[in-house]
Parts: structure tokens; C-alpha cells; sequence
């Protein structure tokens, strides 16, 4: 069992940045795959990005690819997503997600594949 905080999240104009974090407590951190999903209200979560167990592959909806970074610290057994020239249609609440699971192919962008949760970092970015 893995416990998720999301912090990092804004207010941020068009163009701007936000570095989010997401700190795993207990389990073993390199055991998790761990991804980043938004969701605004009324709609799905959205699969954002991706990264796998230890040094894993990562993976980038094709709507952030080239602007948004995930990474991970496995001093500080947190997660990162590196967010750049943000857009308006950035906003949304922000969860990451962890399983011991890897995620194949287009499994990733499943919510329902992912065990644990964290409660969520809200973005907003201004026109």
C-alpha cells in the first residue's frame, strides 16, 4: 500500500509554469509504476502522463508532449511533472496514481487500472 500527496498546483497565466509533486509514503517507491491524471468537472480523468517502475519508460498524452516533463526522485520518493507553456485547457484538478501493476501499452491511460490515489492539486491557467 502506497499513500499519495499531490502539492505544486495554481494559479498560473498562459505561458507560464508549475512544477507539481506528488510524495509516495510507505510501500516500496521503486515497486510503483506512477501517473499523472487531470480531470475537470463533469468529465472522465484524463491520462496525462506516465512513468514506470524504476528507471521505466515514460509516457506523454499527445496534448502535453514536448511541454509537460514527469520525473522522479527516488531520494525523496516523489514524483514530478514539470509543466511548460501552459494553456487554458491545462486547468483541471490533478491526481497522481500508483500501482505495482505495470501498465502495457495503452493501459496506462485507464483510470480504473490504478490501486491508489492521491486527493488532487488544482491548476488553473489564465488566458
Amino acid at each position: 500500500e502506497v499513500q499519495l500527496v499531490e502539492s505544486g498546483g495554481g494559479l498560473v497565466q498562459a505561458g507560464g509554469s508549475l512544477r507539481l509533486s506528488c510524495a509516495a509514503f510507505g510501500g516500496t517507491f521503486d515497486e510503483y509504476a506512477i501517473a499523472w491524471f487531470r480531470q475537470v468537472p463533469g468529465k472522465a480523468r484524463e491520462g496525462v502522463s506516465y512513468i514506470g517502475k524504476g528507471a521505466g519508460s515514460t509516457y506523454y498524452a499527445d496534448s502535453v508532449k514536448g511541454r509537460f516533463t514527469i520525473s522522479k526522485d527516488n531520494a525523496k520518493n516523489t514524483v514530478y511533472l514539470q509543466m511548460n507553456s501552459l494553456k487554458p485547457d491545462d486547468t483541471a484538478v490533478y491526481y497522481c496514481t500508483a500501482d505495482m501493476d505495470p501498465k502495457l501499452g495503452g493501459l496506462w491511460r485507464i483510470p480504473s487500472k490504478y490501486n491508489y490515489w492521491g486527493q488532487g492539486t488544482q491548476v488553473t491557467v489564465s488566458s
